[in-house]
C-alpha cells in the first residue's frame, strides 16, 4: 500500500530525490574489444531509464574509462549536490576511478553490478562477450579501497532484467529521499513541553547535528495572529472541505466545526509561510482563552497537513514528528500513535491517539467526532477517529541515547479486525504474532520512547537502507 494521500486534497510536493549516476569500465578494454564500449553504454542508458523510473531527478555524468574521467565525473556530481550517487560496475574497473566519487561528492555512494543477463551462453560467448558480464570482478576491489579511504561500502548485484535487484536499488533510493528529507528539512516546535514528559524532550541541535535541516521554534501566537485574518468564506470552504473527506458524527457542533476550519486555514498560512515539513505542538492554555481555544482547534488542521505529506502530531514530539516523516517518505503514512491497551483474550496490542492522524491510512472514511474533554488536555472540540487499515504495518519510534545519539526502533506486525473504542481517538488492533505481553516488554525494554509513527506495510528492509544511510541503529523488535 502506498499511502501517500487522500482524494481531493492536493499533496504538498516534496523536494525531489537527487541521483547521481556515474558508469564505467577500464578503457584499456576498447581497442582490444571494439564491439565491447558499445554493448555496456547501452546497459548504461537502461540503468539510467530504470532509476528515473523511480520517481527520482537522475543526473547522469556519462561512462568512464580511466582515473582522470573518474575525478572529472567526480567534481560534476560534488557540484550536483545528489542524495545517492549510483556507482554502474559495467565490466571491470580500477577503484582508482570511483574512489574520487565517494570522497568527494558528500552523499552515500551505491554501486550497482548488473550483468547483462542471467547467465553466459558459455558455448559462444569469446573473451569480449565475457567482459561483459564481469562486473562482479571489481566489487571487492572497490569494497576494500573504500574502507580504506573511510568510505562507507553499499552495493547490489544482479543482472539488468532482475526485479529483485532493482526492489533493493528502489530502497536505498527511498532511503536517500529520506535522508535528503531530513536534511533539507524545515521542522516546526510550536509551543511547549507537555509538562513531565521528559521522553519526548528533544534539543532542536541535536536535530541538526545528526540530520542536518533547521528547526523553527514557533509560538502559538504564530498561528493566532493567522486564525484571525482567516475569512469567512474560507472558513466556509474549509468546513466544506472537511464535510467531504470525513463523515461528521452527531457529536459535532456546528461551531466547533467552523472553529477548527479557521484553524485549519491558519495552520496551511503557518506550514506556508515558514516552509514547514513537519510540525510538532503543544499548548496547555487556561479557562477557554483563545490560546487555548488554537491548540485544542489544531486536530483537524493538522490531520489534513499530514495527509498532504507535511506530518503533524501534538504534545511537543518532535521526535515523532520526525519518525512519522520517515514513514511518509517511504509511502507508509504513519500516524500518531501510542499504546493504549492489551487485549489477551484476541492476542493483539491496542494502540492509537488522540489528536491528528495520518488520514491517508484509515481503513475507511474517517470520523470526525465532538468532545467536551481532550482526555488529559485542556480545551474542547473536535477529534479524528478511525482504525488503521487491515493487514501489515511497521511501528517505527525515533529513539534517545544518554550521549544524545538518535536510534531507529521498529516493529512489524499486522492490524486485524475486531472491537474498537469509540471516543474520538484512532485506534487499531495490532497482532505481532506473539503474546502481546512479552512483545510490549521487549518494545519498552528498546528505549523508545511513548510514540511512534504506525505505518502501512512491512518496511524493516527499507528502515535498514535508510539507517544505514543516517549513521544510526537501527533496533528491530521481532
Amino acid at each position: 500500500m502506498d499511502a501517500t494521500g487522500v482524494a481531493g486534497l492536493g499533496r504538498i510536493t516534496p523536494r525531489r530525490t537527487r541521483v547521481g549516476l556515474i558508469a564505467g569500465g577500464l578503457g584499456a578494454y576498447w581497442p582490444q574489444f571494439p564491439e565491447l564500449l558499445p554493448q555496456l553504454q547501452r546497459s548504461a542508458t537502461v540503468v539510467a531509464e530504470r532509476l528515473g523510473a523511480l520517481d527520482c531527478e537522475v543526473v547522469d555524468v556519462g561512462f568512464v574509462s580511466d582515473e582522470r574521467e573518474g575525478a572529472a565525473a567526480a567534481e560534476r556530481l560534488r557540484v550536483a549536490d545528489c542524495d545517492l550517487i549510483v556507482g554502474f560496475l559495467t565490466t571491470y574497473l580500477t577503484a582508482s576511478m570511483l574512489v574520487p566519487v565517494a570522497q568527494r561528492s558528500g552523499a552515500p555512494v551505491l554501486l550497482i553490478n548488473l550483468q547483462p543477463t542471467e547467465a553466459m551462453d558459455h558455448a559462444t560467448f569469446d573473451t569480449g562477450a565475457w567482459l561483459a558480464y564481469c562486473g562482479a570482478c571489481p566489487l571487492p576491489e572497490m569494497a576494500n579501497a573504500f574502507r580504506r579511504v573511510g568510505v562507507e561500502f553499499r552495493s547490489v548485484s544482479g543482472y539488468l532484467a532482475d526485479e529483485r535487484a532493482w526492489a533493493r536499488i528502489g530502497r536505498w533510493v527511498a532511503a536517500a529521499g529520506v535522508r535528503a528529507a531530513l536534511r533539507h528539512g524545515r521542522h516546526g516546535l510550536l509551543g511547549h513541553l507537555y509538562p513531565g514528559m521528559v521522553d519526548v524532550a528533544t534539543d532542536p541541535t541535536l536535530v541538526t547535528a545528526q540530520f542536518g535541516g533547521h528547526v523553527e521554534v514557533l509560538e502559538v501566537d504564530d498561528v493566532r495572529v493567522r486564525v484571525e485574518r482567516v475569512t469567512g468564506a474560507e472558513a466556509a470552504a474549509r468546513v466544506a472541505l472537511a464535510r467531504e473527506v470525513f463523515t461528521l458524527d452527531e457529536s459535532v457542533a456546528d461551531d466547533d466545526l467552523e472553529w477548527a476550519a479557521r484553524v485549519s486555514v491558519g495552520l496551511d498560512r503557518l506550514v506556508e509561510d515558514f516552509g514547514l515539513d513537519s510540525l510538532a505542538y503543544y499548548h496547555r492554555g487556561l479557562d477557554g482563552e483563545v490560546h487555548e481555544r488554537v491548540g485544542a482547534g489544531m486536530i483537524l488542521g493538522c490531520s489534513l497537513l499530514t495527509a498532504r505529506g507535511v506530518p503533524a502530531c501534538g504534545e511537543y514530539e518532535l521526535r515523532t514528528s520526525l519518525a512519522m516523516l520517515i514513514t511518509d517518505r517511504l509511502g507508509a503514512g504513519g500516524s500518531f500513535t501510542e499504546l493504549q491497551a492489551l487485549n489477551f483474550r484476541d492476542g493483539v496490542v491496542e494502540m492509537g491517539h488522540d489528536g491528528p492522524a495520518h488520514l491517508a491510512i484509515s481503513s475507511g472514511k474517517p470520523l470526525l467526532r465532538g468532545l467536551d474533554v481532550l482526555h488529559g488536555k485542556r480545551g474542547w472540540g473536535v477529534s479524528v477517529e478511525f482504525d488503521v487499515a487491515h493487514g501489515p504495518v511497521t511501528l517505527l519510534g525515533l529513539g534517545q541515547q544518554r550521549d544524545g545519539t538518535f536510534t531507529l526502533v521498529a516493529a512489524e506486525g499486522a492490524v486485524v479486525g475486531g472491537p474498537l473504542l469509540r471516543i474520538g481517538n484512532t485506534t487499531s488492533r495490532v497482532d505481532f504474532g506473539r503474546d502481546p505481553a512479552e512483545w510490549t516488554d521487549e518494545w519498552s525494554a528498546t528505549g523508545v520512547a511513548h510514540h511512534w509513527a504506525l505505518g502501512t506495510g512491512h518496511r524493516v528492509a527499507e528502515l535498514e537502507a535508510v539507517a544505514s544511510l543516517l549513521g544510526l541503529e537501527l533496533v528491530v523488535v521481532r
